[in-house]
């Protein structure tokens, strides 16, 4: 994993404003944009169809595939771990003696990105640092809600400039590995010191989308990504716990026409295969998300999870990192440096310039398809 990406502020190294303050200046309130989810039953057609805005799906096939909200009451989990993770920026921030609004707006549900927009005009503020809920590197994850801000945000008093994404940040592996050793130990109470398999999972997205994520360069492309933080994961768990743990990079929850490829394994194709390989356990580390959202919860937490059931085969899912408090300090810690590059007390040549580059592009540059 390239180090030199990994040097960030760290606790007590707070950047400061010019009067020697721990500052988000010149940036008043910190936006965190997030994908929304439904809040009770009746949200879950509307919340879908806000998703799958422009892709000509049916109602009848949007209530074929809402079930899984059905099973978690209709609603997504995804909005009340949001609060909690800002409840957390929050108290981080005013723990270094910041003191500002920290909002929410949301891709498909309320509030959406226009409707905290306005709510950020009437309260007068006029910078807004954003700060997306993904870690890595996508058209999905990260130039996507750029594009959200821009419409947001056009014709307004108001600019938002976006954190970069952190998945090459130490803490974020840290914060991982914690969390690894934790599930590890509770594997080894069922399965003794027989051999584990680690299976880090993430979205899946097209593979013309991953092509063409960040730079487009091979080494640099989300699934590039993910491998360089499960390697670094899984170092950092492995000398904690003295054994060495091998690993695979799975992922979940694809969707879409069938006929379009997406980045692959399954989670439960492989799931499937580490039992045919002598192994006896399984830990699922979902190094791509930050909370237990539907993802989550249903994709690992209820399909995986019945998957390595019937296959006899223990299974234990390691914690996101969301609850972790490192988490929360990484967080605030890029916003300071977001806000130290605005008053151009930091180099700005990490500052990700969506409008003037071809980066996280939704496919390669003269792709049809």
């Amino acid at each position: 994993m390239p180090r030199d990406q990994f040097e960030g502020v760290r606790p007590g190294d707070d950047p400061v404003d010019a009067a020697g303050d721990v500052s988000i200046a010149p940036y008043t309130a910190v936006l965190f944009a997030s994908y929304g989810g439904p809040d009770k039953p009746a949200d879950v057609l509307p919340f879908m169809r806000n998703a799958t805005a422009g892709k000509n799906i049916p109602d009848e096939r949007l209530v074929q595939v809402s079930g899984h909200y059905e099973l978690f009451g209709g609603r997504s989990p995804i909005n009340e771990l949001n609060a909690a993770l800002m409840d957390a920026v929050r108290a981080e921030l005013a723990s270094r003696g910041v003191e500002v609004p920290v909002v929410i707006g949301n891709r498909n549900w309320h509030p959406l990105f226009a409707e905290t927009v306005d709510g950020l005009v009437s309260d007068g503020h006029e910078r807004v640092l954003g700060l997306a809920t993904s870690a890595y590197q996508s058209y999905s994850s990260c130039r996507q809600y750029c594009e959200d801000l821009v419409r947001a945000t056009d014709g307004r008093p108001l600019r938002v400039d976006k954190v970069d994404p952190f998945w090459d940040a130490p803490e974020f592996a840290e914060a991982n590995a914690r969390a690894l050793v934790a599930a590890v130990g509770t594997l080894r109470e069922t399965v003794g010191d027989a051999p584990i398999r680690v299976l880090f999972v993430t979205h899946s997205i097209p593979i013309a989308m991953n092509e063409a994520s960040s730079t487009g360069e091979p080494a640099a492309r989300y699934d590039a990504q993910h491998l360089q933080v499960a390697e670094a994961v899984a170092a950092l768990a492995s000398r904690e716990l003295g054994e060495e743990l091998g690993w695979d990079l799975t992922y979940c929850s694809r969707s879409g026409a069938p006929h379009v490829p997406w980045l692959e394994p399954d989670v439960n194709e492989r799931l499937a295969g580490v039992q045919g390989e002598g192994v006896a356990g399984v830990v699922a580390a979902p190094i791509g998300f930050i909370s237990d959202h539907m993802e989550v919860a249903y994709d690992l937490d209820t399909e995986a999870s019945a998957t390595a059931a019937d296959l006899g085969l223990p299974y234990v899912r390691a914690a996101t990192v969301g609850p972790d408090s490192g988490f929360a300090s990484l967080l605030v810690d890029r916003l300071l440096e977001r806000a130290a590059v605005a008053r151009g007390e930091r180099p700005d040549d990490t500052i990700c310039r969506f409008s003037t580059g071809a980066c996280c592009l939704s496919r390669p540059e003269g792709a049809t398809r």
